[in-house]
């Protein structure tokens, strides 16, 4: 029922109280939540935070073929996609809860069992500490005092509703929130600038570097992926929703577990020793058939095999555990690390201090293994044991052990479904079989004869190889296919498989149309 006051001022019965105007309060409390706890993880933890506890938990429960499907269609980003589905999340709860607390504070029941999820999740995060449960302590006390005074202020008589006042108590709020929030950014950045601490970071001197990369490396051709990943373009698969922070004065690694003598290192140990560099190729797990989930750059660092040769692992071991700074894990076969591989701890990638995304101050490299048991980045603790004693993060979730990278080929051009004119027609793309090396690269037409590429140099048997191919393209609609051969003689193989457990096979394919 509408009133209109002696002057005028439009108001509205409690009875007839539009429910947007309960779940709109209730949306501001629930932003109100995440601000504050979002500055009080500032100061104690950034796994603290709602936002970060609850994200990283949603991540490890998430089952499998959810997870395949989500990077399948997002790629690189897939945590942008979540954090925008957990803000939808929490303004649906927001929302519930701005609705109910109209009966007896139901509402407000509502943030407080959201806040014992939010706690909960913090407390079970790697290295956390009964503190970890402040944040969404502090982050729901205030949003439940936002709730009531919102709702209060809507039903401030039991006849009407000052809406005017309601609506800019409404946006303060909201602009509080926002502005908490961005504080609380500033803030962590300012206690944890790890951007400023890489930018004084100094690249150690290398003692031995790869063989030059050079032209012959590289083919001329429009389309066809760099033989150098620029860092900027590199791929990025990790489960850290926020970059852990370690400022290079506060990094060690230690080494340990089933070894003859203990080593912890900090960068001025590392700085006294001989460091190098080498070009590696990388490629995830989650890579489907023709995916870009691969990269290759020149990496800065440190032997893993001198390394742990200094602590004399003991016979009967035959895994190295590495921990990540926010406690990921990875289990990589200790043979990887010490059959005179390039496998390294590195602490550059292409000439610069490895950038904060890419794991500085410092990550593993191994050429020949799948970054889910290999490639650990902020690397700070490495313990040789036994596969019978312990796992990593995604084999505990059913990948396999040891995850050597399968032989793969991608078509980079033409693009798929293109429309060209007959005649000459190039295909070019990428092969890659690390540490076994590409000896060849054969495409297919239709369901015509396999017929050898052209390669470019091979660099080493640790980074890919481009390819090209000139065909003689006629009208009608075709299917181009590619497969490669590793030094071997084995031949990629065409069955199609899901990147669980071990990593996806099969041929990439394109469809185009000569006109």
């Amino acid at each position: 029922m509408r009133i209109f006051t002696l002057t005028g001022e439009f108001v509205m019965s409690q009875k007839s109280s539009p429910p947007f105007a309960r779940m709109a309060a209730g949306v501001v409390a629930g932003a109100l939540v995440l601000a504050v706890g979002h500055l009080f993880a500032a100061v104690i933890n950034p796994a603290a935070s709602p936002f970060f506890a609850v994200g990283s938990t949603i991540i490890d429960l998430t089952p499998k073929p959810v997870k395949d499907a989500i990077i399948e269609r997002f790629g690189t980003n897939d945590k942008l996609v979540l954090f925008i589905s957990l803000a939808l999340g929490v303004a649906a709860m927001g929302a519930l809860a701005g609705v109910l607390e109209r009966r007896k504070y139901w509402g407000s029941a509502v943030f407080i069992v959201g806040g014992a999820v939010v706690a909960s999740a913090a407390l079970t995060r790697p290295n956390a500490q009964w503190w970890f449960a402040i944040p969404a302590i502090a982050g729901v006390a205030a949003g439940i005092a936002a709730l009531r005074v919102l709702t209060r202020t809507h039903d401030r008589t039991p006849e009407t509703t000052d809406r005017r006042r309601f609506l800019a108590l409404l946006g303060g709020l909201t602009a509080v929130a926002g502005g908490i929030f961005v504080g609380a950014q500033y803030l962590a950045q300012r206690l944890r600038d790890v951007a400023a601490d890489r930018g004084k970071f100094l690249l150690p001197a290398v003692g031995s570097k790869g063989r030059p990369i050079t032209a012959a490396v590289s083919l001329p051709e429009s389309g066809i992926t760099p033989f150098v990943t620029k860092n900027g373009d590199f791929y990025r698969i990790d489960t850290a929703l926020q970059i852990p922070s370690m400022p290079q004065a506060e990094w060690q690694l230690r080494i340990h577990g089933m070894v003859e003598q203990e080593l912890v290192l900090t960068f001025d140990d590392l700085r006294r020793r001989a460091a190098v560099e080498r070009t590696i190729t990388l490629t995830c797990v989650s890579n489907f058939v023709g995916g870009n989930l691969a990269g290759n750059a020149t990496w800065t660092g440190y032997l893993l095999k001198d390394l742990l040769a200094e602590a004399r692992p003991l016979r009967d071991a035959d895994m190295v555990l590495s921990r990540s700074a926010d406690g990921w894990t990875a289990g990589t076969p200790i043979g990887a690390l010490t059959d005179g591989r390039d496998s390294l701890l590195a602490v550059g990638m292409n000439g610069e201090p490895l950038p904060l995304e890419h794991g500085y101050p410092a990550r593993l490299i191994v050429p020949g293994l799948y970054g889910y048991v290999s490639a650990t980045k902020w690397v700070v603790d490495l313990e040789v044991t036994r596969f019978d004693r312990a796992s990593g993060y995604w084999t505990d979730r059913g990948w396999s052990e040891n995850g050597p990278i399968k032989t793969a080929s991608r078509i980079d051009v033409p693009a798929p479904f293109a429309v060209l004119e007959p005649g000459e027609v190039v295909v070019a793309g990428v092969a890659w079989a690390q540490h076994r090396g590409v000896a060849r690269v054969e495409v297919q037409v239709d369901d015509g004869p396999w017929r050898d590429a052209e390669l470019a140099e091979a660099y080493s048997n640790d980074t890919w190889r481009q390819w090209r191919t000139v065909w003689a393209a006629t009208p009608g609609n075709h299917t181009l296919r590619v497969r490669a051969v590793d030094s071997a003689g084995e031949t990629q193989t065409g069955d199609r498989a899901e990147p669980f457990p071990n990593g996806a096979t099969g041929w990439h394919s394109k469809v185009v149309t000569i006109r």
